[in-house]
């Protein structure tokens, strides 16, 4: 019978002591047979499931960005080819809205694009190729960011950078300490605060000018760092175009309001109150620090072109007017409710899409 994952980074800690929190949160996530993105026993996405990300809750999510990136077609010159890559793309719900609503309102748009689908889920890309098989020749699906490329289009990601793996440190009345996962007497996993495992992360908190409170815990994400440069060195003309929940640096790392840093883990919609218990089981998030996708970009030639909260955004982009598209082509009154109560939750001020934002930056030459 195979080794569960928890069995398994409890014998990698015996083995070879504490690991960092990093590479925990790495294989509870994206351990090839039992990370939580790689399960395919789990229902990640939708209303029973753990979470519900944009896509699942309105198909006007899609449809305003397919005219957005229409818009972005025509900013290029309209080339006779460009590709767009979705980086995250999780079942395939965003793709098949964007290239349905290309299709139909774009036509001169969809004949010209090639959709990527990059997951490093497998199970992911399993649901997405049977969802978009209707687009045919249209759609590429990969689950290697090394075979990934776009010299000309765009890159897109919803809610890809804030599952990305964390280190978190600590202020200690040493300076900095990283946090580590150890086991106690009984075999629980438990925190452990050691030497930092890598100097990037003292020197991220200098670059930043991050002042820490004593006993204050934070989490450092250097791997949008990793992947703004691997983005840079496969598109040489287009738009990089981030959707998350972030904030700037300096109110991400108030230690007033955030003392013990953004890190959290759901299960059925809720909060798991040990994240550390059970790892493969639940999603593990932290918000993200804008000021660090913005510095990192712009020393990568991508110049900030946009940044609103998700529900301006889309309102400028026009979701009302895809929203009037869509009613015409509706019949029934059941069906006009439910697509404007989605409206009405993506801009209306409080809800879910206001915690979200929007950062658009274009590859200078």
């Amino acid at each position: 019978m195979p080794v569960s994952l928890p069995e398994r980074l409890r014998e990698l800690i015996r083995r070879e002591g504490p690991i960092t929190f990093h590479d925990w949160m790495r294989a509870a996530l994206y351990d090839p047979s039992a990370g939580y993105y790689q399960r395919s026993d789990l229902e990640r996405w939708g209303r029973e499931a753990d979470y519900r990300t944009s896509p699942e809750r309105s198909e006007l999510f899609a449809a305003t960005f397919a005219r957005y990136f229409a818009k972005l077609y025509d900013e290029l010159q309209r080339p006779d080819e460009w590709t767009i890559v979705e980086c995250g793309a999780g079942e395939g719900r965003f793709a098949s809205g964007v290239l349905r609503a290309l299709a139909q309102r774009f036509p001169r748009v969809f004949a010209a694009t090639r959709y990527v689908v990059y997951d490093s889920s497998f199970d992911a890309l399993r649901r997405a190729r049977q969802l978009l098989t209707d687009f045919g020749e249209h759609v590429e699906f990969c689950s290697d960011p090394e075979l990934l490329s776009a010299s000309q289009g765009i890159y897109f990601s919803n809610e890809l950078f804030d599952a990305f793996p964390v280190h978190r440190v600590v202020q200690d009345s040493e300076g900095l300490s990283e946090l580590y996962v150890s086991l106690d007497h009984s075999g629980s996993f438990v925190w452990f605060a050691g030497p930092l495992s890598t100097r990037r992360l003292s020197e991220f908190v200098r670059h930043y000018s991050v002042q820490l409170a004593s006993g204050q815990i934070i989490e450092i994400n250097l791997a949008i760092d990793d992947w703004l440069v691997e983005v840079a060195a496969r598109l040489e003309k287009g738009f990089l175009i981030t959707v998350d929940y972030g904030a700037e640096a300096s109110e991400l790392y108030d230690p007033v309001h955030r003392p013990q840093g953004t890190l959290r883990a759901f299960s059925r919609h809720a909060f798991v109150d040990d994240l550390l218990a059970e790892p493969g089981e639940y999603d593990i998030t932290s918000t993200i620090n804008w000021t660090q996708v913005k510095s990192a970009g712009e020393q990568l030639r991508f110049r900030v072109v946009d940044f609103a909260s998700q529900d301006k955004f889309l309102l400028h982009a026009g979701l009302l007017e895809e929203m009037g598209a869509m009613l015409e082509g509706l019949e029934s009154v059941a069906e006009k409710v439910s697509l404007s109560t989605s409206a009405r939750e993506m801009i209306l001020p409080g809800g879910m899409a206001s915690s979200f934002q929007v950062l658009v930056q274009k590859r200078e030459q």
